[in-house]
């Protein structure tokens, strides 16, 4: 991982933790809507097939909001919500509940429509852009080529990780990829709550378990991602016009297992962000909807 991608990543957890403080911080307003799950009357014996499906939340999951995605390709059980109304947000689920367990099919769905979602594609062009500018990755080499080569890195690692993790080992070990918000307590709770998503999960069966998918998943995808397709090691040729003189310079390969278990940390740590911000994004939804009705309310009530 590059330092600007690193200071990137640093400056974004910084950014994210100031705003998920914020929203703990910051009471709703008394006269706020509950979600329409977290308002759900109890479910009568003969009606539970019927209410187990996840229902859509106000302007949170499920409907479709300025920014995101229609409903078209949305996998039952799944959510149809992006984090920032941009970033793919399908496998979080607000008040679920017992909602019935994934299949096969729904579980390579719903990594499917996430991993080739029309956002992956700048994201990975500016990483491959940071990439090239830093000229990390060398065997790759620079222009138009080079910049290729990058964008097909980052496209793949992204997109084996997210098949791996999210479809892969969660269909052969029968453990469910999508994250329940817990939403309740305070900052301190919820945040160990999401971090501790990444070493536990639920299982299809609705019991919970070590997330073997996440963890050996993740390895797994990084030692495939390293050793397919990154740069071996390569000589390069330097002429010196002031002795006339070749000097050859030993470029090391990526394919070591440093490498991977470098790979390997910075997908954990990236996840790690990632589910935090998937706990707080519902109230941070919710408090920018709110911000936006008293900003138009208070535009319309001025005198003209």
């Amino acid at each position: 991982m590059s330092p600007s991608i690193r200071a990137l990543a640093i400056f974004v957890l910084t950014t994210v933790l100031s705003l998920l403080s914020w929203c703990q911080e910051t009471p709703l307003p008394s006269n706020a809507q509950p979600s329409s799950q977290s308002a759900q009357s109890p479910t009568q014996p003969g009606e539970a097939q019927a209410k187990d499906a996840p229902k859509p939340q106000s302007g949170s999951q499920g409907q479709t909001v300025p920014g995101s995605s229609s409903t078209q390709g949305k996998v039952e059980g799944t959510s149809n919500d992006r984090l920032f109304y941009t970033l793919p947000n399908f496998l979080s689920l607000e008040n679920a509940g017992n909602v019935p367990p994934l299949t096969t099919k729904q579980k390579f769905a719903v990594v499917a429509r996430g991993a080739f979602d029309y956002v992956q594609y700048p994201w990975y062009g500016f990483l491959a852009g940071i990439s090239q500018a830093e000229n990390s990755e060398p065997g790759h080499g620079q222009g138009a080529q080079g910049y290729g080569k990058r964008f097909a890195s980052a496209f793949a690692d992204g997109t084996i990780e997210n098949f791996i993790t999210g479809a892969v080992f969660p269909s052969l070990l029968r453990q469910d990829p999508r994250f329940f918000q817990s939403g309740k307590g305070g900052f301190t709770r919820r945040t160990e709550y999401a971090v501790s998503r990444i070493f536990v999960t639920r299982t299809d069966s609705g019991g919970s378990q070590f997330n073997y998918s996440q963890v050996v998943g993740g390895a797994l995808s990084a030692a495939i991602s390293t050793y397919a397709y990154h740069p071996r090691g390569f000589i390069t040729r330097h002429y010196d016009p002031t002795t006339g003189m070749l000097t050859y310079v030993h470029n090391a390969s990526d394919r070591t297992l440093t490498n991977t278990a470098s790979v390997w940390g910075t997908q954990v740590g990236y996840d790690t962000i990632t589910i935090v911000v998937k706990e707080f994004w519902p109230d941070i939804h919710r408090k920018l909807s709110h911000k936006h009705k008293g900003d138009v309310a208070a535009a319309g009530n001025s005198p003209k």
